[in-house]
């Protein structure tokens, strides 16, 4: 599955689990001021959801290629490297066939422009990068910032995985039940009893 089509099905799930809506927190890169904005699974989702995983065959003046989008895998395979490597890592692994005027060309043979070009055109197919535009209200600044549904989903059900542990902990103390009962309860219900448990 490549990255666009992972992360599109990450951000159905996170909906189904959490809702529609993700708030999310920034800094501007100017004056360094948090500001805090809202999305929704649609808004993030829709561009990606079209992305392919089929192969893709760009060509750059008599260069003609036949790519696939980089997946996990691919990723994974990055890990510790620099940039420049880094690049040329998921060129190797993604382009599958490379020919100029009908002959094949060995990859370690293209001009770097060309391999950034290619990586380019792969990235626009599999549409796996997620920016969002933000503008600081205090002094205009405008940028974009790099949406991570994979870090920002964990982080979140890690929050959650706390809070129903905290929860467990408080409603154990105050009656003594067992967490299997406690969890047992319907959310609203384990409130319930919370809220008179920390009265």
């Amino acid at each position: 599955m490549s990255i666009g089509r992972r992360d599109a099905s990450l951000l159905r799930v996170r909906e189904w689990a959490f809702g529609s809506e993700l708030a999310m927190m920034a800094a501007c890169p100017r004056c360094h001021r948090e500001l805090e904005t809202a999305m929704t699974v649609a808004d993030l989702c829709t561009p990606i959801e079209s992305a392919s995983d089929s192969e893709t065959s760009p060509a750059i003046g008599d260069y003609r290629f036949r790519c696939r989008a980089p997946n996990t895998d691919d990723l994974a395979a990055c890990v510790g490297l620099d940039m420049a490597m880094s690049r040329r890592t998921l060129f190797s692994r993604c382009v599958l066939d490379c020919a100029r005027a009908g002959a094949p060309v060995a990859a370690d043979k293209l001009p770097a422009g060309i391999i950034d070009e290619v990586i380019d055109r792969i990235a626009e197919t599999d549409q796996a990068d997620i920016r969002i535009d933000l503008t600081c209200p205090d002094c205009d600044y405008r940028w974009n910032e790099v949406f991570d549904i994979v870090s920002f989903f964990w982080t979140e059900i890690d929050a959650w995985a706390r809070r129903i542990l905290r929860e467990v902990h408080i409603l154990a103390s105050a009656y003594g039940w067992r967490e299997s009962d406690i969890l047992a309860l319907g959310p609203v219900r384990r409130q319930i009893y919370l809220a008179m448990a920390e009265a």
